[in-house]
């Protein structure tokens, strides 16, 4: 699922993000131009961004990139 239209980028690359430590949308924006463009975007990263906190650094990771 695309997350970002305007910079094309998708759910999975959001998750891998956040695996890689931005755990804000400043640093998904800074990183991949999530909420750069038009903004409709950033509650839906924010949303990936609080589920994906407590498994980030788990052994389970992997489950959250499908």
């Amino acid at each position: 699922m695309y997350v970002c239209v305007c910079h094309a980028v998708t759910e999975r690359q959001v998750r891998e993000a956040v695996q890689d430590g931005m755990h804000s949308v400043r640093a998904l924006r800074d990183h991949l131009g999530v909420a750069s463009e038009c903004g409709k975007c950033a509650g839906c990263a924010h949303g990936i961004i609080n589920e994906c906190r407590g498994c980030a650094n788990c052994e389970e990771a992997e489950a959250c990139l499908g």
